[in-house]
């Protein structure tokens, strides 16, 4: 081969790399993981395994950390076009689903095995919700139980009373639901609680052990009251007009591979979380058992938030029946095995 030909395949080759790369689809997704987490880690790794798997005409870029604001930002952003996704809590998408809190009714659940067995039934649901209010997700990422930890003791519903209460500023269903304890709380993005707890502005807030140790809200909190108060899961969620621009075959490369790595953290996130616990009892925080009277107390307003969240229209009513039945179901099948040992 001479120069001159040499010359023509070699732009040839740049032109159509060029040509390659102007089609790919570019995914640009938020988040408030910090960069080096394990959430980014198994995310990367599933770009990267798309990009190879399609021959990069699907490219994600993650922008972690927060650098693009809080959830509701990063909501906005998607909307404009300045995003295409997010990993997102899940109470931030509730003003488009609002029944995606279905697992959100507080002290709903006692335990995760009882969690296990509700989620095999309504994962869909809420999945083929959020589809139709705009939004592919690729299977919910478990967070586990929140837990109110706080700087002053609080064992009774009075006692939470008496708190100053953080909740999350675009969860209107949350703070729905944190006011039929008697409690005005306090709204502010995630990323301003470390600091508010410092300052004073709060003292009390809800979340998971894992969630309080990665964003270091533990090192400002002394009690965790020990009531799994609502269960707790993310979803990494993409418009779904952006979505549907991709070719078919690649969609479901996209599809495979993000489920994958995101149930990777889902299955990790809840070893995590077990250490978390280790980690708040270890720097000294105190667990606080409610008694049985103050236990009562708190399964009373609870389920009376649950009622509200009904009436309200937040959460069909059928849904609601239906998921307590499951929970029957399995409280029934867990006796039954009991039973046979």
């Amino acid at each position: 081969m001479n120069y001159q030909n040499f010359k023509r395949l070699m732009l040839i080759l740049f032109v159509l790399l060029i040509t390659d790369n102007a089609f790919a689809v570019k995914l640009k997704i938020a988040t408030l993981s910090p960069e080096g987490s394990m959430w980014m880690e198994k995310m990367r790794t599933g770009a990267d395994k798309v990009a190879r798997e399609t021959g990069n005409r699907v490219i994600f870029k993650f922008y972690p950390g927060g650098v693009m604001g809080n959830d509701k930002t990063v909501l906005r952003k998607i909307r404009i076009g300045q995003l295409q996704g997010g990993a997102v809590v899940s109470g931030s998408l509730s003003r488009f689903f609002p029944a995606n809190q279905i697992y959100a009714q507080p002290m709903k659940f006692k335990n995760l095995e009882e969690v296990d067995y509700v989620r095999k039934y309504f994962d869909q649901y809420i999945i083929d919700g959020l589809e139709k209010a705009g939004f592919v997700t690729f299977g919910l990422i478990g967070g586990g139980f929140a837990y109110i930890m706080s700087q002053n003791p609080v064992e009774t519903v009075e006692d939470l009373r008496n708190q100053k209460v953080w909740i999350p500023d675009n969860d209107r269903i949350d703070q729905s639901s944190i006011r039929a304890f008697g409690v005005t709380p306090i709204p502010l993005p995630i990323a301003d609680v470390r600091t508010s707890l410092q300052s004073g502005l709060i003292n009390t807030v809800a979340t998971s052990p894992v969630g309080a140790v990665v964003l270091q809200w533990h090192t400002q909190i002394k009690y965790v009251t020990n009531i799994p108060l609502i269960y707790l899961y993310a979803v990494l969620a993409i418009n779904k007009k952006k979505f549907s621009k991709i070719p078919e075959q690649d969609r479901k490369i996209v599809t495979r591979v993000m489920t994958k790595a995101l149930n990777e953290i889902d299955i990790q996130n809840r070893k995590d979380d077990i250490k978390a616990i280790e980690t708040l009892k270890n720097r000294g925080i105190k667990f606080i058992t409610p008694s049985k009277t103050a236990l009562n107390d708190w399964h009373k307003v609870a389920s009376l938030s649950s009622k509200k969240m009904v009436e309200s229209g937040i959460l069909p009513k059928d849904v609601v029946d239906e998921l307590d039945t499951k929970l029957a179901e399995f409280h029934s099948k867990e006796q039954t095995t009991a039973n046979d040992q």
